[in-house]
């Protein structure tokens, strides 16, 4: 693969990303439902590649015509297959970079009932997925038991952990696993959305919501998501002389520390693992581990050591938050335009049967437990945490500047704390990427008692004590 190709495929990248986004400024059925210019960019090319358009073009002119494999090149769809693996790296590597680490007991204090809520919704993924997997899915469709963690995976981690966890699936053998996770991710987002706009209307018509009053009325630069000149915030400060060395090429570079130390970290992991439980008990888990979690415990390390030594700041939150942006817009476009419409295909009754599982739990988790759960302002707090369980963080920020746009119930405040004591395990952390492996090892039975019993605690501590406050 020519790095001329590399470079073609980012910038195609980058092309349907403006495609996707002239999409949504000019159709308002595009902005009703606030779809990102990445999703769409990301259909786009799927239409165009080997999935639709080149297998229409093979049916009616031959597999060996010039179009039948798209209109994309094979080496950029090859390109394509790399990318999210790479840029989720990036992504987990800067949750935490450029934020101050507060103490636990400020964060358990203010986002306490959020991150109960939070974890018994992540746990219950994996509850209802194994479930349904133990029960149906492989008893009467023969699908790997492993299908039962691809509701959190592709929901609570999204497009991003369900194509960093591609070289996992094939290592374990369930190689349409990605593609189903992939999909899923797909359906979370898209129905979380949509459904978190209609939840949002209801709330809102039955007196639910203690800020917003006619989500009808939101300006149009905000349905089309666009910023005014006036309001422009700025994207990010100049830390350093550009001259001595370009502020952005600096938080590249940390960024690449925390990747690095990540890599360490999984590396000694590993060898530990290879000379006890693993020489013992020929059980190896770490060693399925992908790179993701450990770079975000990277970025953690990275930042508590420059807390406490760094006397400059030369960390701006703002530009670590641009370059995470960037990482998923294009890991997100990529990740849908070399998904295997096929693979659904063939799994497509499981597929719909996780697909609605999913749904199903989020929605009615959110409706009965959020009020009982999160004492105060229990909509704006909780809309946050559905939209991020339905399958993007950036998702439930939205709902949250819709529901609370002047922050007003510091839904916000909380919702960013509480990433904290969340995405370390799940929703992408260390638990999601090892529930892989673990269900390989052990079975899905042992996995199934185990998550139920984790989600039956933060159960009982969201309601019995958060909720009593």
């Amino acid at each position: 693969m020519s790095a001329e190709m590399v470079g073609l495929s980012i910038i195609l990248i980058g092309i349907l990303l403006i495609v996707g986004k002239w999409i949504r400024v000019r159709f308002s059925v595009f902005q009703k439902y606030f779809l990102p210019s990445s999703i769409l960019g990301g259909f786009i090319a799927l239409i165009l590649g080997p999935e639709v358009f080149g297998k229409l073009i093979g049916q009616s002119q031959g597999n060996s015509s010039l179009l039948s494999n798209g209109v994309f090149p094979e080496d950029v769809l090859s390109t394509w297959l790399t990318l999210p693996g790479l840029l989720i790296s990036v992504i987990f590597a800067t949750l935490f970079l450029g934020k101050k680490i507060p103490n636990i007991k400020d964060i358990w204090l203010t986002t306490g009932p959020q991150v109960s809520f939070g974890q018994t919704v992540a746990w219950g993924q994996y509850v209802f997925g194994l479930l349904l997997t133990i029960t149906l899915l492989t008893p009467f469709f023969g699908i790997n038991p492993m299908a039962g963690a691809l509701i959190e995976i592709g929901f609570e981690g999204g497009h991003g952990t369900s194509a960093g966890l591609s070289e996992t699936f094939q290592q374990l053998g369930f190689a349409d696993g990605a593609n189903l996770a992939i999909g899923l991710a797909t359906v979370g987002v898209v129905s979380g959305v949509v459904t978190g706009i209609i939840l949002i209307n209801i709330a809102v018509k039955k007196n639910k919501t203690n800020i917003l009053k006619d989500p009808n009325n939101l300006p149009e630069d905000k349905l089309r998501g666009i910023i005014k000149p006036d309001d422009r915030p700025s994207a990010g400060k100049m830390t350093t002389q550009p001259e001595s060395i370009e502020p952005l090429a600096l938080h590249i570079a940390i960024i690449g520390v925390a990747i690095l130390a990540g890599k360490a970290l999984l590396e000694a992991l590993i060898y530990v693992e290879s000379i006890t439980w693993g020489a013992w008990t020929d059980t190896e888990i770490l060693t399925h581990l992908p790179l993701f979690p450990l770079a975000m415990v990277g970025g953690v390390i990275l930042q508590i050591l420059i807390d406490k030594t760094g006397k400059f700041n030369l960390i701006d939150r703002k530009m670590i938050l641009r370059i995470q942006g960037l990482a998923l817009d294009f890991l997100i476009v990529s990740a849908i335009a070399t998904l295997s419409l096929t693979v659904i295909g063939e799994n497509f009754l499981p597929f719909l049967l996780l697909a609605l599982t999913g749904i199903t739990w989020n929605i009615i988790a959110f409706i009965f437990l959020a009020p009982r759960m999160i004492p105060e302002n229990w909509f704006e707090r909780g809309i946050g945490d559905y939209g991020q369980s339905m399958g993007m963080t950036a998702a439930g920020l939205m709902l949250i500047r819709i529901a609370d746009s002047k922050g007003e119930t510091k839904a916000l405040e909380a919702f960013g704390y509480k990433q904290l004591m969340f995405e370390p395990l799940v929703g992408g952390g260390l638990f999601t990427a090892a529930s892989l492996p673990l269900i390989y090892e052990f079975g899905p039975v042992p996995i199934l008692f185990l998550c139920l019993a984790i989600m039956i605690v933060w159960l009982i501590v969201g309601i019995f004590y958060f909720g009593k406050k």
